[in-house]
């Protein structure tokens, strides 16, 4: 009686299994994220250290967080909602565009955003304009000797 008994359990622990096996077979996968149909200039098929790299650059570069661009989730609170359209995202697209346009017009930077971003083939940045500043820095690099400028 033990013996069917332990028997029974192991072929309902077997099906169970097996059930568990084909239902995850056949559901969608979770991999696909909002992130691989949100993406406009980056490639869809972007790493996720690659598109994290990307984004520290902008922060640091910026010197902002990720809140500048990305909105706050509706439903989940404490979280951002990275798919959402936020008016910042949409000027820092413009920007990456920007950027990509002055490196391959006068700087002939052939190829694609992410690879000479991260490569460092660009000569001008984002880093290059905003030196850390969320808007981009109005004074001159350089130092001056105003002493000896006429007037």
């Amino acid at each position: 009686m033990k013996i069917k008994k332990n028997k029974r359990n192991v072929m309902v622990a077997a099906i169970s299994i097996l059930v568990i096996i084909a239902a995850s077979a056949f559901s969608p996968s979770q991999k696909s994220t909002d992130r691989e149909n949100n993406l406009k200039i980056l490639p869809k098929d972007i790493s996720h250290d690659e598109l994290s790299a990307v984004m520290k650059s902008f922060q640091v570069a910026l010197g902002v967080g990720c809140d500048a661009c990305h909105a706050k989730s509706t439903d989940k609170p404490g979280k951002l909602d990275f798919a959402a359209d936020h008016k910042n995202k949409e000027i820092a697209l413009n920007m990456m565009r920007m950027t990509s346009e002055i490196n391959k017009d006068y700087f002939d930077v052939p190829g694609d955003f992410k690879d000479n971003y991260l490569y460092q083939e660009f000569p001008v940045t984002c880093n290059s304009c905003h030196n850390g500043h969320e808007k981009p820095v109005q004074r001159i690099s350089v130092p001056i000797n105003y002493d000896e400028l006429e007037r």
